[in-house]
């Protein structure tokens, strides 16, 4: 009966599958493909649950299967990062026209960037703070007990480094290593390799601009070349989320996410603060927010489904360019940096949160002037090198909540409700990062408002 009810929920998956394919060949608008995903993922993973329970045989076993396609997804994202890094960077040196340009940019982008996570992490500290969390009201089941036991683990990454430290770990030492993987600070150490490579570019392209010319020829090839392949997987994005949103709910305990709805409420409250603090940046900048977000809302609903900033990379400088007018060296150099450095939500509200939560129990004035400038330094600078792509979040955690001297014990608490935190925290992640390519756009005077203005400049994914 139990081999029969697996089969029974795989063909139904399958089913669900090809009614998507259908769609697509429909030319059914990728947006709402990802939605309709979305809700049958919903509804699907919750008739599982309610059917056989969420630790049943039949349930893990389906889902271990219906997994092959939503890690698989995930793991194509992931396989994406270091190329995409590459190739969005250098490509964004060879773009920038004057060279007295490349100090306004990046200045712009890293100040938003960081500054913003700074914000972040302070409106982090003020929701556990005004909705009065504290860690002794979450609960600590089998799963919970596991995640603990596996961050504890990974925790000894980050034992004893120190801020400075930090910052040593940030600077490549072996590049091939990196290009791997292989660090927990890989996706930092590419990004300043790659900035490397594409100062290299400047300086030999004035010197010798013939082999910069063969050089960037080269680089557009190569920049083609993995711009289709990432087509390729975001056109498998409406399965993977269908497979990711299934699993969520047919394996998610309720009654957890219940006794924790209150982190879930404080979290998104946080959030939607950040995004307030972007439409004020947009505001000073001199850019209407509501047009910015009618524009924007196609990339940001991508990320927050998909859940990866990564994802989301060409999604968001295409969006960058060609709806919100923003220079093409801005859009890649925000959208690249904002993959491992300075997420709001990931690695400024999240992070924050949980340190302020625990912090108390360890006999820590919260309130205090000495704690909260503490911890905005620390999640500021621990927010270089955090990876687009799930995950990230509970690193940077991880290397705040240990600079901090504080138990990790609360990240492996939230775990329920991780996943329904993480479409938010993504959301911002890759918003704050287009708010730094329209401020960089500013400060070099080359935003072109007449783009934003333009209500047929929408970029809808449709390509895909």
């Amino acid at each position: 009966m139990e081999i029969i009810s697996i089969i029974l929920i795989l063909a139904v998956f399958a089913a669900l599958v090809f009614s998507l394919y259908r769609l697509g060949s429909k030319h059914v608008k990728f947006s709402k493909r990802v939605f309709i995903a979305l809700a049958l993922g919903i509804i699907f993973g919750a008739a599982i649950q309610l059917i056989f329970a969420p630790d049943s045989v039949v349930t893990t076993t389906a889902i271990d299967w219906i997994s092959i396609v939503g890690s698989g997804y995930v793991h194509f994202l992931q396989m994406l990062i270091i190329p995409l890094i590459f190739v969005s960077i250098v490509g964004a040196f060879t773009k920038i026209e004057e060279t007295k340009n490349l100090g306004k940019i990046s200045g712009s982008v890293l100040g938003t960037l960081l500054g913003t996570t700074a914000i972040a992490a302070f409106i982090g500290w003020g929701s556990v703070i005004l909705f009065n969390l504290d860690g002794a009201q979450f609960t600590q089941g089998a799963a919970e007990t596991a995640r603990i036991e596996a961050l504890t683990l990974k925790q000894t990454e980050v034992t004893g480094l120190t801020i400075p430290g930090q910052i040593l770990n940030f600077i490549p030492t072996n590049i091939f290593q990196d290009l791997a993987g292989l660090r927990s600070t890989s996706t930092i150490a590419i990004v300043i390799f790659s900035a490397f490579v594409g100062i290299a570019y400047m300086g030999i392209k004035k010197k010798q601009p013939e082999q910069a010319s063969l050089f960037k020829s080269g680089l557009d090839v190569i920049h083609a070349i993995v711009m289709r392949i990432v087509t390729l997987v975001l056109r498998l994005t409406p399965y993977g989320i269908l497979a990711l949103m299934t699993k969520m709910m047919a394996t998610s305990s309720y009654q957890a996410i219940v006794n924790l709805g209150l982190f879930v409420v404080a979290s998104y409250a946080a959030l939607i603060v950040v995004l307030l603090v972007h439409s004020l940046i947009l505001a000073a900048a001199g850019v209407n927010p509501i047009a910015y977000f009618k524009k924007a809302f196609p990339v940001l609903s991508f990320a927050f489904t998909a859940r990866s900033s990564a994802g989301a990379l060409p999604l968001n400088v295409e969006t960058q360019t060609k709806a919100l007018g923003v220079d093409d060296a801005s859009a890649n150099f925000s959208a690249s940096f904002g993959l491992s450095i300075g997420q709001n939500g990931c690695a400024g509200v999240y992070p924050a949160m949980l340190a302020t939560i625990v912090a108390p129990t360890l006999g820590i004035d919260v309130t205090s002037i000495g704690f909260v400038l503490t911890l905005i330094l620390v999640v500021t600078i621990s927010s270089f090198g955090v990876a687009g792509v799930g995950g990230g979040a509970t690193f940077a955690a991880l290397i705040v909540l240990g600079a901090l001297n504080l138990p990790v014990t609360i990240a492996g608490l939230v775990i329920s409700v991780e996943p329904v935190i993480d479409m938010m925290r993504t959301m911002t992640n890759v918003n704050d990062s287009m708010v730094a390519g329209v401020v960089s756009s500013r400060a070099i005077g080359q935003f072109d408002s007449s783009v934003l203005n333009d209500g047929n400049a929408i970029i809808d994914g449709d390509a895909i």
